[in-house]
């Protein structure tokens, strides 16, 4: 019972860090709003100062913590960059499947639309990697850095890594469309959002992607817990599966009407139970290897 309520009470910590975090960013995005205008839309400012108090989170953590840089998964600087070419290389193995079978399924469409040059599509490429490479290097820290790490001091591993890859799903859909211009803007706007934002969590028509979604941070951590001070290893993974994502939307269309559309979900059209089987399926593969390695030496 009390193992139960500890790891209840340690995995709603980080929700209270987040709150904290988005009720800052609606109190900002306000004054921020006042003084610019309508130049960057007011869901923007929150979105964005939400990520920006939870990455100087990670810092005070630390120290709270008693954590170190190798213990937050930095490696020194020659492995964490060869990690991260390593990365890179286990995101395009993992992931460059699904798109070949999505494009041999016809869920993915070529867009002819487009007129593509070998300049456009080089310039394409190197754009969305450096887009990719940043996204990573903001949510690995937090997720398989500071979070994964903080719980599995506090919990079981494999709870800690489940936990973290809740987290990490839910922020890709904690968010609200509703427009609301400038002068529309009062002091409990942000607040009266975050509410949508919160119910969009639990949007039904979602919930195929936020498996998915938790079934790659699931496959992260357990990269992350499996070899120590690996974080250039998920950062470079992450960064190639979102560069693939990247650059087949550019490329490609979804087809709407294809006979196997239920193997992509609405999120992105690509994340959804294909990814998921996938994943899971390179998960127990690893672990089978491992152990019957383990047999053999």
């Amino acid at each position: 019972m009390l193992q139960s309520l500890r790891v209840i009470f340690y995995a709603l910590v980080p929700l209270a860090v987040l709150f904290v975090a988005i009720c800052l960013s609606c109190i900002l995005a306000f004054f921020v709003i006042k003084g610019i205008g309508d130049v960057v839309p007011f869901q923007k400012i929150i979105s964005k100062s939400t990520q920006i108090l939870l990455i100087l989170s990670i810092f005070p953590a630390m120290k709270l913590l008693a954590i170190d840089r190798e213990q937050l998964g930095f490696a020194s600087r020659p492995v964490f960059f060869k990690q991260l070419l390593q990365g890179l290389g286990l995101g395009l193995l993992t992931l460059l499947p699904i798109f070949i079978v999505l494009w041999v399924l016809k869920i993915n469409v070529f867009d002819a639309t487009k007129v593509w040059t070998v300049g456009l599509v080089l310039g394409k490429l190197g754009f969305t990697l450096l887009l990719a490479l940043i996204i990573s290097l903001i949510e690995e820290p937090l997720f398989r850095g500071i979070l994964l790490t903080g719980l599995s001091r506090k919990i079981p591993v494999a709870l800690a890594i489940v936990i973290s890859a809740v987290y990490y799903a839910a922020l890709h859909f904690m968010d609200n469309n509703v427009v609301i211009a400038a002068q529309d803007v009062h002091f409990l706007t942000g607040f009266k959002l975050l509410k949508g934002a919160f119910i969009n969590v639990f949007n039904p028509t979602m919930f195929s992607s936020f498996l998915s979604l938790m079934m790659v941070g699931i496959f992260l951590g357990i990269v992350r817990t499996q070899v120590k001070s690996s974080l250039g290893l998920c950062i470079g993974c992450h960064a190639c599966w979102v560069w693939q994502i990247k650059m087949s939307k550019s490329l490609f269309d979804t087809n709407l009407w294809s006979d196997y559309i239920y193997l992509v979900g609405n999120y992105d059209g690509i994340v959804g139970p294909l990814v998921t089987g996938w994943l899971a399926l390179e998960i127990v593969r690893y672990f089978v290897y491992r152990r019957m390695n383990k047999m053999v030496h």
